[in-house]
């Protein structure tokens, strides 16, 4: 029996199609009773496309091709070559999204679990069965089955949408990492912010950059970030200590030289500057070159030339150049000691990189990234910093700056168990003893209001120190006046002077 039809469209029916798209749902009864039930058939046929086999085999050939395939399939169990069952399970393996509904003459228990485990089938019905039972039934099962079908389709239609949204999320991701972070330089500070984004502006040109920032404070990180970020970044970035070897070592480094130049040039040399040509050459400690470097230097940035040592030849090299040095170049310049000329040959843009003790705020996320990056190498787990030890680590000066706190980092999540969190005890002595300053409630004390006298201000300060001591030393104010370097009688008179009371105390209206 050839039957033509179109199957409903992806998207969900409306409730005025519903009705007549329910005429395309095929329906195949298998069986000799239900061959022999017209009634049945007349009802069936009302509302479906109908097809009516007596046989397993006749019913499996009309099913072979996927577009004949049925939406449901009633059969009997009990054929006249076969059972109803055998059916069900190869249907359950060729068109898993038919509804198989099986009829059985007893409800053997057995029976019954054979058949939903064999063949998965939506519901067994005992005979004696009904018409009106079955038509039912079968209403009920294509509605679940379009249903499903409609969950699949906004569950496709979701997960689109959510690969939109992530794919937008990603790239709005990306424009805010652009914004607020510089390669592998990790802030939160308006300070290093301003740096960064000077430092991305003149990443693009072909201007040399001056990095001026204490030992440790991450020079090398910014110029190469700037390199990165530049139209070089596919060529060789070369850093060169000026300060770790000798002016003759250094020219050779740089400008190469001939076999037989001086004692112990064995063999031709190629200088940095023409190992890079068309990328970037990092100077660091450029302050420690001496006079003649330094002419040297200028000349090559005068000309773009390169002439190795023994060599009477000159090459162009087109190379960028940024430069480091850990005191002011300016002031240097000032005392005689550095080439102005050079000086502002090298400050095409120029770069202060502020030391950690000025900017307290990018300590957090230093410490969180730090923590990330050495468990991971050491495949531990670190929960964490306390609250108390992440204000003794803001709080304390680090002289070697970032470099200092690396180290420092690296030692506490080797001290760290596997899953524990870092705490007061695991600091050095010298960070442990900070007694660190309530910043975070001492910004709610404006000191900077208009109308308040000097001595206004420094009371409304003074109160407030001590009534974050109090309250971070519980109310122990022996502890608390050893803390502020008071008596206790002292601080008693403090505490009446600004009428303090503790929180639940005020709250309670008593002294």
């Amino acid at each position: 029996m050839n039957t033509t039809h179109v199957r409903p469209s992806v998207p969900p029916l409306s409730t005025a199609k519903a009705a007549s798209a329910a005429k395309a749902w095929r329906v195949t009864l298998v069986g000799p009773r239900l061959l022999e039930d017209k009634a049945l058939q007349r009802q069936f046929g009302a509302e479906y496309r109908l097809r009516v086999f007596s046989r397993l085999r006749e019913a499996a050939a009309s099913m072979d091709e996927e577009s004949e395939r049925a939406d449901v399939v009633v059969t009997e169990q009990s054929l006249l070559d076969g059972a109803g069952v055998e059916l069900l399970r190869d249907l359950r393996a060729r068109a898993p999204e038919t509804i198989r509904v099986l009829l059985l003459d007893s409800a053997d228990p057995e029976a019954v679990q054979r058949a939903v485990n064999d063949a998965a089938v939506y519901q067994v019905v005992i005979n004696p069965w009904h018409s009106e039972s079955l038509l039912l039934l079968l209403r009920r099962a294509l509605e679940s089955r379009e249903l499903a079908r409609i969950h699949r389709y906004l569950s496709r239609e979701l997960k689109f949408a959510d690969a939109v949204v992530t794919r937008q999320s990603d790239a709005m991701r990306a424009v805010l990492q652009e914004v607020y972070s510089f390669d592998r330089m990790v802030f939160v500070s308006h300070a290093m912010a301003d740096v960064c984004n000077l430092a991305r502006k003149a990443a693009p040109t072909d201007l040399p950059v001056l990095i001026e920032g204490e030992t440790g404070t991450g020079k090398e990180l910014m110029a190469r970030a700037i390199h990165l970020f530049s139209q070089r970044h596919a060529l060789l970035f070369m850093a060169v200590n000026c300060a770790a070897i000798n002016d003759d070592l250094l020219q050779s480094e740089l400008f190469g030289h001939r076999r037989g130049a001086f004692t112990g040039a064995t063999t031709d040399r190629l200088g940095l500057l023409q190992a890079a040509d068309g990328g970037t050459v990092f100077l660091d400690e450029i302050s420690e070159i001496t006079p003649g470097m330094q002419v040297s230097l200028l000349r090559f940035l005068q000309e773009g030339e390169v002439r190795p040592i023994g060599s009477d030849q000159t090459r162009r090299c087109d190379v960028r150049i940024v430069a480091a040095c850990n005191r002011p170049l300016r002031k240097l310049v000032d005392e005689g000691k550095f080439r102005q000329d050079l000086y502002y040959r090298l400050r095409g843009f120029e770069l202060r990189i502020p030391p950690l003790r000025e900017r307290p705020d990018d300590i957090p996320p230093l410490v969180s990234h730090m923590i990330e990056k050495y468990a991971r190498l050491t495949s531990r787990r670190v929960a964490g910093v306390t609250p108390d030890a992440m204000a003794r680590l803001c709080a304390f000066p680090f002289p070697g700056n970032v470099r200092e706190l690396e180290t420092e980092i690296r030692r506490l999540v080797a001290l760290a168990s596997d899953g524990e969190i870092i705490t007061e005890r695991h600091l050095p002595p010298e960070i442990a003893k900070i007694v660190p300053l309530p910043v975070a409630r001492l910004s709610n004390v404006n000191l900077l209001l208009p109308g308040r006298t000097l001595k206004e201000k420094v009371e409304a300060l003074e109160e407030r120190l001590v009534r974050d001591t109090l309250d971070r030393c519980g109310w122990n104010h022996s502890r608390a006046a050893r803390e502020l370097g008071l008596s206790r009688v002292g601080l008693a008179n403090k505490i009446k002077r600004y009428a303090i009371r503790r929180a639940g105390d005020a709250m309670n209206g008593t002294q």
